[in-house]
């Protein structure tokens, strides 16, 4: 059995004394296990900072116990706090470089406390690490001439130099925008893996939630899985519209959206739903699944509505049965229809099949329509307006299709930009809503 790095058991910390007392944190358990990068989320005040103080031995502990590499932190000395630390890499979100050295003598500095080393071996030592994070060719440079994700990797070198058994990074990736974030926290994992070394990172950015091994969230205090509180903000989001949900006012509140808000709230909810799909494990709840399948109704009613169209569907590829069964298929306030369609007929078959968007000016004169669908259903389809829906790992995994402008006249360039990113956007939620009926 491997030994954790950190092991916490029912951990309570408060400030203040007297009528002043209060408790920051409650009951806290949580084990750190080498070569794992673990993120400990929560709203602003929850207590993320005071327990990555204690895990880093910078506060005292009074009640629970705290074990870092199997030494007990709850009434141990300044000499045993001070030996532990030297052990501990810590990255913050200021980088804090020293202006006046350059990149190789900030990491440098790590290694003065080791005595063992000579400065040419130190160097040596400095560069590696250096070379490590992508930055071989800047040792030299100072930091007011490193971007703001360099400077980062810079600091990531200094706290990971001397080899640490465990990193506590706090918002690391703060003050960086999403891809320089994202590499900065790749690295980091990279690093965790090669060198055996575990790593706890607090942070409010969820753009870097699926790099984690492990994601646990605190609130209050108290600390619970990332899967039982559904990610700090995707679990406020599901909250609102669950409630919306329960009253019977979901279409009705996302139909009533401006279409200025409704783009928004669309992108919102494609990043959310990324990092839902990459991360969350509700097991199979029918209360979520039925709530998502709304949502992903609803949306799709509004799309239709946006672009004046008659109908919307989406439908699902079934590649092993050679078929397309429809997901989201309603006609006005009518009920949601089931269609089911061979894939190799038909312009939505056509579509899933080469990844290409159509757009049909008229139906019937189109080589590849197929008006069994419309025999069967007693429509009559003019113009058509489908778009493939591709998977997190860019398949084909579904089609929207629109069908008939209100107005009688087909489909136009702008509506095709438009309905593309719609179908982008729509990505994440069909592939959740899909993920949940085979969980």
């Amino acid at each position: 059995m491997v030994e954790p790095v950190i092991s916490v058991r029912k951990v309570n910390y408060y400030y203040g004394t007297g009528a002043l007392r209060k408790q920051i944190l409650f009951d806290v358990s949580l084990d750190l296990l080498p070569g794992e990068i673990t993120i400990l989320t929560g709203p602003s005040g929850s207590g993320k900072t005071t327990l990555l103080m204690l895990s880093g031995a910078l506060r005292s502990l009074a009640e629970g116990s705290l074990r870092i590499f199997n030494e007990e932190l709850n009434g141990a000395g300044p000499q045993t706090l001070e030996r532990i630390r030297r052990r501990i890499g810590f990255i913050f979100q200021g980088h804090n470089l020293v202006d006046s050295l350059t990149a190789c003598q900030n990491v440098e500095m790590a290694l003065h406390m080791d005595q063992r080393l000579a400065p040419d071996l130190a160097r040596a030592e400095c560069t590696k690490m250096l070379e490590a994070v992508g930055l071989g060719k800047i040792v030299n440079s100072y930091p007011s001439q490193l971007s703001g994700g360099q400077k980062q990797r810079v600091a990531i070198a200094r706290a990971l130099v001397r080899k640490p058994a465990l990193v506590l990074a706090d918002e690391p990736t703060a003050a960086l925008d999403k891809a320089s974030g994202r590499e900065v926290v790749e690295i980091l994992r990279a690093l965790a893996k090669q060198r055996g070394c575990a790593i706890l990172l607090v942070t409010h950015d969820n753009r870097i939630l699926d790099t984690a091994d492990h994601i646990l969230t605190l609130e209050d205090g108290r600390i619970i899985s990332f899967t039982t509180a559904l990610g700090t903000t995707t679990r406020h989001l599901l909250k609102t519209f669950a409630q919306l949900h329960r009253r019977g006012d979901l279409t009705q509140h996302i139909g009533g959206l401006s279409n200025k808000q409704f783009v928004e709230m669309l992108g919102s909810l494609t990043t959310e739903f990324e990092q839902l799909l990459s991360i969350l494990d509700i097991g199979s709840s029918d209360i979520v699944a039925a709530l998502l399948d709304e949502l992903l109704e609803s949306i799709a009613f509004k799309i239709q509505r946006l672009l004046n169209a008659d109908r919307i569907t989406i439908f699902l590829v079934d590649v092993e049965h050679k078929l397309l069964r429809s997901k989201v298929a309603q006609h006005g306030q009518g009920p949601v229809l089931e269609i089911e369609i061979p894939i190799d007929s038909g312009i939505a078959g056509q579509v899933a099949r080469t990844g290409k968007t159509l757009n049909v000016l008229d139906a019937y004169n189109h080589p590849a329509f197929n008006p069994n669908v419309d025999l069967n259903s007693g429509y009559r389809t003019s113009n058509v307006l489908c778009m493939p829906i591709k998977d997190s790992h860019g398949k084909i995994f579904a089609v929207a299709e629109l069908l008939n402008r209100k107005d009688g006249s087909p489909f136009t360039e702008q509506d095709e930009r438009r309905f593309n990113e719609f179908a982008d956007a729509l990505g994440p939620i069909v592939e959740t809503c899909v993920g949940l009926q085979h969980r």
